[in-house]
């Protein structure tokens, strides 16, 4: 589904990321864990098209340009109410009148309605109480086993990147140091690398 080969990310000429190789299947969710500042939000920048790679390409099956696809749907799906309740609830008010764990099920359901193959979220829990993760973690596997979608999450979580992946990859300085299936994960090994 995504597939990134040898990408290198700079911001003028501080290179970010160093050859970065990762490959995303079918169905598959993959968790992108680290600290701050160490390449997770340039990494999906990158995914995104917002930030151009140095060298290196990210190949996307049926190139996804976030956002930009327009479904030519006039209504909002049901099945999109049917994932967040909430935002049913709340149809006719303003996004910025949300929580922020409704405004994060805001923005993937606005993402979902453009019918991706792959949906990114950079850090999706972030500023949000647990029991709202613990629902977004329910969520986004109902989504990828429903929709047959991919979805790479960034991450600092370390329990929801557990819930929700299939994969577990770790980035430090701006590379990828583990790249663990979820039944092999040890989280001991790799709260070390999110510790500051």
């Amino acid at each position: 589904m995504l597939a990134i080969s040898d990408l290198h990310v700079a911001y003028g000429q501080s290179e970010v990321l160093h050859g970065l190789n990762v490959s995303v299947a079918p169905n598959e969710i993959v968790a992108i864990m680290g600290r701050n500042g160490m390449g997770k939000t340039t990494l999906m920048k990158s995914l995104m098209g917002i930030l151009p790679a140095k060298s290196g390409s990210v190949t996307v099956k049926e190139n996804i340009e976030t956002g930009l696809v327009v479904s030519g749907e006039s209504e909002v799906p049901e099945n999109i109410y049917e994932l967040f309740p909430v935002l049913l609830e709340m149809k006719n008010r303003r996004g910025g009148n949300l929580s922020g764990g409704q405004q994060q099920q805001l923005a993937i359901a606005r993402a979902l309605a453009t019918k991706p193959k792959v949906l990114l979220l950079d850090e999706p829990t972030e500023g949000i109480q647990p029991s709202i993760i613990k629902e977004m973690a329910r969520t986004l596997k109902r989504i990828r086993d429903e929709r047959g979608l991919s979805i790479v999450v960034s991450e600092q979580v370390l329990s929801f990147a557990l819930d929700i992946a299939d994969r577990v990859l770790v980035i430090e300085n701006g590379e990828i140091v583990r790249d663990d299936a979820r039944e092999g994960v040890d989280a001991a090994q790799i709260s070390k690398y999110l510790s500051v």
